[in-house]
């Protein structure tokens, strides 16, 4: 994992998340880049260098919330986007190549009943980037144990699961793996990609109405320190599809979540 890219927003509980991935990052030796994403648009007649002032508050803002960082040493370097987040990330990640976005749940200005809020909803369902959704308060420990559930075996794409394959190595981790048969269901989906298998522990198969339930009914059996799961249009945060944000009670987890694309680029 070579770039490692924080989006800011504007919880004052964001340096929280940007310390839990200098930790993480530091196993990696990675790049990390915070990013913060603004909206100006200068009218006609109105103050031309508007831009260049938000830019440079945006910047300071930035810099304040990494001096409360333990850097470890490495250097967090900051971005600054005009515009909308997705297309930012977009455009960030067409010019150095993002492997991994580390982001909290949701702002401080979103309900509490939210899991996800509409920023961080946004981010996990219209950009293709790998992302670990990192609750409020975690405090970064080596990860021993992934339960990493799906819906459908079928990846068409072996790199879908570089973050994945990554983690396990460095952390010698143990990958379990969780086949959730949901109402109609193919015998294609029970047929799991052989780069997947070559890394798990083991399989488990259930029976449920949604890929969520089925975590639910194996979470506090198998007590994962992160849960891995796909990104795909009818998948498993499909709610996306309709809004962005997401509710606790439609999901929620204390943990860690990887949530890595099959979507196509």
């Amino acid at each position: 994992m070579k770039n490692i890219l924080v989006p800011i927003g504007t919880s004052p509980d964001s340096h929280e998340t940007l310390q839990y991935a200098v930790d993480f990052a530091a196993h990696f030796s990675s790049e990390i880049y915070v990013m913060e994403v603004f909206n100006v648009s200068a009218k006609t007649g109105s103050l031309g260098n508007i831009e260049e002032k938000v830019t440079e508050s945006s910047i300071e803002r930035l810099k304040d919330i990494i001096a409360k960082v333990d850097a470890k040493g490495s250097s967090i370097k900051i971005a600054t986007y005009n515009g909308d987040i997705v297309s930012g990330l977009k455009d960030i990640n067409k010019e150095l190549g993002i492997d991994l976005l580390i982001l909290s749940p949701k702002s401080n200005d979103i309900k509490e009943e939210l899991y996800l809020g509409n920023t961080s909803g946004k981010i996990i369902k219209q950009t293709n980037i790998p992302s670990l959704i990192v609750p409020k308060g975690s405090v970064f420990v080596p990860y021993k144990s992934i339960l990493t559930a799906f819906k459908s075996g079928v990846l068409k794409r072996k790199r879908i699961l570089d973050p994945l394959v990554a983690i396990k190595k460095k952390f010698n981790s143990h990958v379990n793996l969780l086949l959730v048969k949901t109402p109609g269901y193919t015998d294609d989906d029970l047929k799991i990609n052989t780069a997947l298998m070559d890394i798990s522990s083991g399989v488990t198969l259930t029976q449920n109405s949604t890929t969520y339930l089925g975590v639910l009914e194996h979470f506090q059996a198998q007590h994962p320190d992160i849960l891995c799961v796909f990104r795909r249009k009818r998948g498993f945060f499909k709610t996306l599809w309709e809004k962005n944000t997401i509710s606790k009670s439609e999901f929620y987890a204390p943990i860690p979540v990887l949530v890595l694309s099959v979507k196509k680029d």
